[in-house]
């Protein structure tokens, strides 16, 4: 335990008994942070827990990915398919039983601008290109990662903007993100298609607004809102050509949970750092 907390501890003989607690769940209960050494979260995003307030010194928080980057780059790949392959077309036309070819294309070639380079990010890289597409990744720190074709830093986004395709937010929601997504580098896109499975608020809505109206972008896939479920009036319903998942791209499994949190428990018995640790001053 006092590798994990980076201090003494003591053992309790219960739970509550001023000993080292680990918690595993989406949000951390009331009344535990004091014995508190090391909390697993079972979501990918951890904004919710740290909830804006400053994280407590010597409390590890790991967070669970699993097999979500998969899950959520077949949901990309899906709604990239369905709008070459005009598969909602065809399905209207059968329900007005009518024989109408339409031109299909293909999504071999095309650039996508994946924002978001970590686990999730390189999962929808990774995906993406086995099927053709070129790949830029935009992270806070330009490197090269093997699953993408180049990853830039946020200057150099825009420049891919106008030139690409489909433009996918896999961000997580930080102080720098929020409200990342505006007039600037929205208003930059030249047709593409916006998918959003990172967070909500990381979209300004006027300006996604602004580029759906004025054909900036054809087309926007929604997952992640800021008010999950939105209300009844919220604008969002409205947004031209826009379709709205609810927050389903990447539901985590118990078993990703099992999965991350063993891959934890034995990096530290190896005296390691653990593969989906968070650095709460970054949020990620």
């Amino acid at each position: 335990m006092s590798r994990i907390a980076g201090r003494p501890v003591v053992t309790p003989d219960a739970v509550g008994g001023g000993g080292p607690l680990i918690h595993i769940g989406p949000v951390v209960p009331e009344g535990i942070l004091t014995d508190l050494v090391w909390f697993h979260s079972t979501n990918a995003g951890v904004d919710a827990v740290l909830g804006g307030s400053p994280w407590p010194d010597g409390v590890m928080l790991t967070r669970t990915v699993g097999r979500m980057g998969r899950r959520i780059a077949e949901y990309i790949l899906a709604w990239m398919l369905e709008e070459r392959q005009r598969t909602s077309l065809y399905r209207a036309q059968q329900e007005e039983r009518r024989w109408e070819r339409q031109d299909v294309d293909l999504v071999d070639g095309d650039l996508a601008v994946v924002f978001g380079a970590g686990r999730i990010g390189r999962a929808i890289a990774e995906l993406l290109r086995s099927v053709g597409l070129r790949v830029v990744g935009v992270a806070a720190t330009p490197r090269a990662i093997p699953e993408f074709d180049q990853v830039v830093g946020a200057p150099e986004a825009v420049t891919h903007v106008s030139r690409a395709e489909w433009l996918v937010s896999a961000l997580p929601l930080t102080d720098d993100t929020r409200g990342y997504f505006g007039r600037s580098l929205l208003g930059a896109a030249r047709g593409a298609c916006f998918i959003n499975v990172g967070r909500g608020e990381t979209v300004r809505y006027d300006a996604l607004g602004e580029a759906l109206h004025g054909g900036r972008l054809r087309r926007a896939v929604l997952d992640v809102l800021p008010d999950e479920p939105p209300g009844h009036d919220d604008p969002v319903w409205d947004l031209p050509r826009t379709v709205i998942t609810p927050h389903t791209a990447g539901v985590t499994a118990d078993s990703d949970v099992a999965e991350d949190f063993r891959a934890c428990w034995e990096s530290l018995r190896r005296g390691e750092r653990p593969p989906t640790v968070v650095d709460p001053g970054r949020g990620y």
